[in-house]
């Protein structure tokens, strides 16, 4: 039973046959005999079925909601069992925004000093992806904003609060500046995250309430690639204080504080709302609770 609600998960999340059976290292037609085994067994039509995935039928979006918490509350179960046998050990997969890599490495690194056993996959996602990526258990835990957006019923663990700094070469007129306000950036060509990251609409609030619209003559989801192109290009770029000062490490690139009086936004670990948490995880909240920032 397990294994087929786990493929029809990976249908619900994939909404396409081949994509979910690759997902889950099967052949599509084993994955198509696993849900209708699944409908036999539950005596319901859980899959709109023509030429293509249809969707889900309304009794398939309940059966959803039954099937997540029952491979959740089964995942725990294992990691409760391996915990008994060989204390902290598996692997965690975290997704986490953009602008916080830099602190997921403080994370891993950290945890792994004392649980060696642990093996880590972080993977760069926007806030958006990581919510729905925890849901599908696709990871286990994410680095997000806490308190600017929505983020449902998870457990959370502050990490910092975001300041930010400007990035830019040496001889760009701002370069000079000791500190900045949102305004100075009036007419300036900059470089930005795209849209879909919650970051950018942060900043983006940041320029509406100062009264200026500043141009984006690149956008990308890749911080390395914004600091690039500011050294390359001779643009300008907003980022967290904390990964500005990493990214210009070693290139002809300096920062300047960006209100540096501001409250930011808080960020830190999120992970689904369990109770118990599995050791593994619970090790990780902990852990992220004693690398917080004052």
């Amino acid at each position: 039973m397990i294994g087929k609600l786990e493929m029809f998960m990976a249908l619900a999340r994939e909404q396409h046959f081949g994509r979910a059976a690759e997902s889950l290292g099967i052949t599509q037609p084993s994955l198509s005999t696993g849900i209708r085994q699944l409908e036999d067994q539950l005596g319901v039509k859980l899959v709109l079925r023509g030429s293509r995935f249809g969707g889900l039928t309304p009794e398939g979006q309940r059966a959803l909601v039954w099937a997540r918490q029952i491979v959740g509350d089964a995942r725990r179960l294992r990691e409760e069992m391996r915990f008994a046998r060989e204390g902290l050990a598996g692997h965690l997969r975290i997704a986490v925004i953009p602008t916080a890599l830099t602190w997921a490495s403080r994370l891993a690194t950290g945890f792994r000093a004392s649980h060696p056993g642990v093996e880590f996959t972080i993977l760069s996602r926007n806030s958006a992806e990581i919510l729905s990526m925890l849901e599908n258990f696709e990871v286990e835990a994410g680095i997000s904003y806490l308190d600017n957006e929505p983020l449902g019923h998870v457990s959370t663990a502050f990490l910092y609060r975001e300041r930010y700094a400007a990035v830019c070469r040496p001889d760009h007129p701002l370069a000079a500046r000791e500190v900045l306000d949102w305004s100075d950036f009036a007419g300036q060509d900059m470089c930005l995250l795209t849209p879909d990251m919650q970051n950018r609409r942060i900043i983006n609030r940041a320029f509406l309430e100062a009264g200026v619209a500043p141009g984006a003559g690149l956008e990308s989801n890749s911080t390395v690639v914004l600091a690039s192109h500011v050294e390359g290009a001779g643009l300008i770029t907003v980022l967290p204080d904390d990964l500005a000062a990493f990214l210009v490490s070693g290139r002809n690139l300096v920062t300047v504080p960006v209100a540096p009086g501001d409250t930011g936004p808080a960020v830190g670990l999120v992970a689904p709302y369990q109770e118990p948490h599995t050791p593994v995880l619970q090790a990780l909240l902990d852990t992220a609770e004693q690398l917080a920032a004052p």
